[in-house]
């Protein structure tokens, strides 16, 4: 998920640059799919286990941010949405980022596997291996597909939420794993509408640098189509039931058509309005992951009553 805050601060790092290098929005929704398919797994776990677990997944997704910002440095002085991060603004040290990002990884993959089961902690491990590795080194400057192939460390807390519970992998966990893989490119890509020059300036390829915004905005539209009978489909595994269904059917109705728009959408109208409905759509798009997720939560709550699910 993208940072876009700004931080406009100058002099000797303070906590606050610090805690800007875990990227605490993205953050954010790490901690809530995480808390997600650890709420909605079978198996009940103790309110401070699950505290704890959450806690270092938290960590671990704030040590993928500090050490993407560290790798990215040079680019994000590039790029006006990140001129004015914490090392780009020179706030915080290329070697100072390394070793806090690193120091933060360990200990997260560590704990999480002492706090809960092993295999949760090695997949926290191999999350940010993949987004580190994967994405920002391999994929993010090499590739128009790097949103595709790398948006799966995104959508892997979930699964490790599920981990934490169960010690596994199941179908309800994949199918949260899926909404979000085929989520994050219309969700980026709808971004880099409206930040391409942000993007060309870098050198980074994004679709709407390597194939143009027609492309981009063909491509958003295939994968809404795609994303919709996954997120709908998963009201009919164990964690769905009908409010999780009557949600995913609304969301994904919004999101088609919104895609739909954009697709048909005037390049010249588009710059003339300082592209307002891609800028809808790429905060539709956040809403449309919260509610999906939501809608678990709230099928979760209702089986306490006997009244969630099928």
């Amino acid at each position: 998920m993208s940072d876009i805050s700004y931080i406009d601060r100058s002099g000797e790092a303070q906590f606050g640059d610090f805690v800007a290098l875990l990227k605490p929005r993205v953050m954010s929704l790490v901690v809530f799919t995480a808390f997600v398919g650890l709420v909605v797994a079978p198996m009940p776990v103790h309110p401070f286990v699950a505290f704890t677990a959450i806690l270092f997944i938290a960590l671990g997704g704030g040590a993928s941010g500090a050490l993407n910002m560290w790798y990215d440095a040079d680019i994000d002085r590039v790029m006006r949405r990140t001129a004015n991060r914490p090392i780009p603004a020179g706030r915080v040290s290329e070697g100072e980022a390394l070793g806090f990002g690193l120091a933060l990884a360990g200990i997260s993959c560590v704990m999480l596997a002492l706090a809960s089961n092993i295999f949760a902690g090695a997949f926290l491990a191999f999350t940010i291996f993949f987004y580190v590795i994967v994405y920002t080194v391999w994929l993010k400057r090499r590739t128009p597909q790097n949103i595709v192939i790398g948006g799966a460390a995104g959508a892997f807390p979930p699964m490790i939420g599920w981990a934490v519970a169960t010690g596994g992998i199941s179908l309800e966990s994949v199918a949260m794993f899926m909404i979000i893989f085929l989520w994050t490119p219309p969700h980026f890509w709808s971004l880099a509408l409206f930040m391409k020059d942000d993007y060309s300036n870098a050198g980074v390829p994004m679709l709407t640098v390597t194939h143009g915004r027609r492309t981009t905005r063909k491509q958003i539209l295939i994968y809404s189509l795609i994303l919709a009978p996954v997120a709908v489909g998963a009201a009919f595994t164990s964690i769905g039931g009908p409010v999780y269904l009557a949600a995913a059917l609304v969301l994904n109705a919004l999101f088609i058509r919104g895609a739909w728009r954009l697709w048909r959408r005037d390049e010249e109208v588009a710059q003339a309005e300082k592209y307002s409905a891609e800028k809808r759509y790429f905060y539709f798009s956040l809403l449309y992951l919260f509610g999906h997720f939501s809608a678990l939560l709230v099928e979760k709550g209702l089986g306490f009553f006997g009244m969630g699910g099928w």
